[in-house]
């Protein structure tokens, strides 16, 4: 179903112009709402992973490419196209990408199931930034986590940047957000420790243990659990982690942006022995 867009006020496009992620997030509030996905590839391992499509937003050369095969799979959904020209000034923003996707969230599962049959597991405190958020889901899918729990400080998984910096891998990896009620960290601690699961904070602390500790990897079940950007994980978290865990350092650098040392840390814990 074709739509050539013609009126740019029309209200079926405002999801991809005059809407933003948290006013999407909340679109059928109470029910989960919406998310835009960029790029062929990003919406294809979408759709692989259940989402369900609301409509499609294509630049017309895009038509005979990529996205053709996305399309023919979804017939009835809604298609609205037009030259590169014409989407720059209807988005606000160069679409590089060449095609978009409005889709319905699913809702959460809980934490429990999340974790039931994982062994490696991460966990981000407060991460705001989408970009590492993205960085961070793609370091997990490639390097052995099971899963991602995110507590509620953190920036969504599928907001627009994140899901595009992470290249669909947040529809790859299972996920989910502590439950609302669940105070962190006393309450989540707790939760992961009564799944069976000994917690390893990412910190540079004097008294952590190197990231290459044998003990580390002969736990059954490890959370690796990663702080906001700057101040790192708060000082009750580390305290009631099992472990203090630090990346050593050289050329007298003192810290690594935290989607790089999720990134060293996935591929040096994701393993057990």
């Amino acid at each position: 179903m074709f739509n050539e867009i013609k009126d740019f006020a029309a209200p079926e496009l405002d999801v991809y112009a005059r809407t933003s992620e948290v006013q999407l997030l909340r679109y059928y509030e109470p029910e989960p709402g919406i998310f835009i996905a960029e790029s062929p590839k990003v919406i294809e391992r979408a759709l692989k992973a259940g989402y369900h499509p609301i409509s499609f937003l294509v630049e017309h050369k895009d038509l005979e490419g990529e996205a053709q095969e996305i399309l023919k799979q979804y017939p009835d959904v809604p298609v609205y196209t037009a030259e590169y020209e014409l989407l720059v000034k209807l988005t606000g923003f160069a679409l590089t990408r060449g095609m978009l996707c409005s889709m319905r969230r699913n809702p959460l599962p809980s934490v429990e199931e999340i974790c039931r049959n994982a062994s490696r597991i991460a966990v981000l405190e407060n991460v705001v930034n989408p970009t590492n958020i993205g960085a961070i889901f793609r370091s997990a899918a490639a390097l052995h986590m099971d899963a991602v729990l995110l507590t509620g400080g953190c920036s969504d998984p599928l907001y627009r940047r994140a899901a595009r910096v992470s290249m669909g891998t947040v529809f790859q990896i299972p996920w989910t957000y502590f439950d609302k009620k669940t105070v962190w960290p006393q309450d989540g601690m707790q939760t992961l420790q009564n799944l069976g699961f000994k917690t390893a904070a990412m910190a540079l602390r004097d008294d952590s243990v190197g990231i290459e500790d044998k003990a580390l990897r002969s736990e059954e079940k490890l959370a690796v659990i990663l702080g906001t950007e700057g101040d790192g994980l708060a000082s009750q978290t580390i305290a009631d982690c099992d472990y203090t865990v630090k990346i050593p350092m050289s050329h007298g650098v003192d810290s690594l942006n935290v989607a790089a040392a999720s990134a060293v840390a996935f591929w040096e814990l994701g393993h057990r022995e």
